[in-house]
């Protein structure tokens, strides 16, 4: 506890230079002999930004102090009050789930000092420390179905913008104090823009350019231009009364039958640092706490480890700090499990987990590789380290640019056209090239169960694999009555023809034609076509030449 007592002996100098204990800095007052109630003082007095570095065992300290942290939040409320059936109506939905208000509230005192630190650093409303009440239920993990991360729910642009990382190993729109200061740099952005804090907080949720947009409409048509004034989507017009609903709770939740939890006015956790990789689970034991408790205040990282490369601000409640730095210091296994391995050539999960003789589902699921996945060249994963521990900690190169870069595990295709030529169903046609009935209707953008002669299909097939021919064209022939046809290849006999003798070879031969309809058969009493009238005349003149070498 080195750090505690470098601490109090900074707090006993302080006293003795300001000539006693001062009733209006209590931090300044006269440390108490005992150990742990110095570490009690200490914890009361210190603020969020108080950082451990555990390499080194500094620390520093701000002080801070206050009653009660429901109390400083009422205090330090700016905005008007709204009031509209909305508002009730939200203030009553609150009001008939205790349940989960509690949840909310109970959730929140992990995070609620830092942020109301850092908006009255801002001289920004505290009512903007209820907003994650209604983004996110303050819970740092929510993931929203437009891929809005986080307490303050930012989406990927929005996150790249105010300078939140996401990378690899971590994605700083969950992490407390990085979200945290971009979103209050946002909100007080918007503020600046439209000079209104409900302008401001529709714009956070609805987007500044449509507040924009909502605003010029109404000066066109010479309306107001207020929040309550705009046309705009049901979230957003329900976003400032939701918070409104909150801010009347908080305000006197006895009015709704609710009970706030007693939050300290004090800071839940402190910034530890390291310079060397650390696993996440080997973090949380060494700090006396479960995964999931040490996940709830860092839900940033992604990876089972934390790269020293990367300058980690690790949260950890003030006791067990002093309990993690202390186990580090005497620990000597392993702190880091795990390093990377980066691929030089497309490959599956599999032949990877086989290379380095690593178990393939485990691979699968740190690296959070879905079934069916292979992984293209230059794709860096996380796998195990070697028994041998000569592994070294993954540097900052690989901290910051390493990628995984996943496609379909299938066979690579080529895109053909393929001109059909005769009908037949699709399932045919997909039996003949060795794909599904349904990928083919995909590729063809069609519902049809039938292919019709001349029209062109869309084929993605594998490369290498030799491709059948298209069948050639069907064609009839007429039977000897004349009536019933029979397919005999390209060509058909029509043995309802006249025929005639071949003197040279004393056979009589049939006349060969093609049939330009191969489907409908001639009518006795249809009328003849120029076809029929040449093959006619031909005929005629032949007998006419036999006539006259007769004579």
């Amino acid at each position: 506890m080195r750090f505690i007592f470098s601490a109090l002996l900074v707090l006993m100098l302080a006293a003795c230079a300001g000539g006693g204990p001062s009733a209006s800095n209590p931090a300044s007052s006269l440390a108490p002999a005992d150990p742990q109630a110095a570490a009690d003082q200490l914890r009361r007095t210190s603020a969020a930004k108080e950082t451990i570095d555990v390499d080194n065992g500094s620390v520093s300290q701000l002080t801070s102090q206050d009653a009660d942290l429901w109390g400083r939040i009422r205090r330090g409320f700016q905005m008007p009050d709204l009031q509209s059936d909305l508002v009730d109506m939200n203030a009553n939905w609150y009001a008939q789930r205790p349940d989960y208000v509690a949840r909310m509230t109970e959730r929140s005192q992990k995070y609620l000092y830092h942020i109301v630190e850092e908006l009255e650093a801002r001289h920004m409303p505290t009512e903007l420390a209820l907003l994650p009440f209604i983004e996110s239920a303050y819970n740092p993990q929510a993931l929203s179905v437009a891929k809005a991360a986080g307490m303050w729910q930012f989406v990927p642009g929005t996150g790249r913008t105010y300078k939140l990382k996401q990378n690899m190993w971590q994605d700083e729109r969950r992490d407390v104090l990085a979200s945290t200061s971009a979103a209050l740099d946002y909100l007080s952005r918007l503020h600046d823009m439209f000079g209104d804090w409900y302008l401001a907080l529709a714009a956070y949720n609805w987007g500044e350019g449509n507040v924009q947009r909502a605003i010029a409409r109404n000066q066109a048509a010479g309306l107001p231009t207020d929040y309550q004034s705009l046309r705009m989507p049901n979230e957003t017009r329900n976003y400032v009364p939701k918070l409104q609903a909150v801010k009347n709770i908080v305000t006197n939740p006895t009015q709704y039958g609710l009970t706030l939890p007693t939050i300290p006015n004090h800071p839940y956790f402190v910034t530890v640092t390291t310079s060397r990789d650390i696993d996440v689970d080997v973090a949380a034991k060494l700090a006396n706490m479960t995964s999931d408790e040490f996940r709830s205040l860092n839900p940033s990282f992604k990876k089972p480890v934390i790269l020293g490369a990367t300058q980690p601000q690790i949260l950890l409640p003030f006791d067990n700090a002093s309990a993690f730095e202390r186990n580090l210091k005497s620990f000597n296994g392993q702190l880091s499990s795990w390093t990377v391995y980066t691929t030089d050539a497309r490959t599956t999960p599999a032949a990877i987990a086989q290379k380095i003789g690593v178990d393939a589902d485990t691979l699968m699921s740190v690296n959070k590789i879905p079934a069916g996945m292979r992984l293209k060249a230059g794709s860096t994963l996380v796998v195990p380290r070697t028994d041998d521990g000569d592994d070294e900690d993954i540097s900052a190169n690989v901290a910051e640019s390493a990628v995984l870069a996943m496609e379909p595990d299938v066979p690579d295709t080529r895109k053909m056209l393929i001109r059909v030529r005769r009908k037949q169903s699709m399932e045919v046609v997909a039996s003949r090239y060795g794909v599904s009935v349904a990928q083919l209707k995909a590729w063809n953008k069609t519902h049809r169960d039938l292919v019709a002669p001349g029209q062109v299909l869309v084929l993605h097939v594998p490369v290498g694999r030799a491709m059948p021919s298209e069948p050639a064209p069907e064609r009839l022939a007429a039977n000897a009555s004349g009536g019933a046809v029979q397919r005999i290849g390209t060509r058909v006999a029509d043995t309802g023809s006249k025929s005639r003798y071949d003197k040279k070879h004393g056979r009589v031969r049939a006349e060969l034609v093609k049939v330009s309809d191969p489907v409908k058969a001639k009518s006795p009493n249809a009328a003849p076509t120029k076809a029929s009238k040449g093959t006619a005349s031909r005929q005629k003149a032949v007998t006419q030449t036999q006539k006259q070498k007769t004579k």
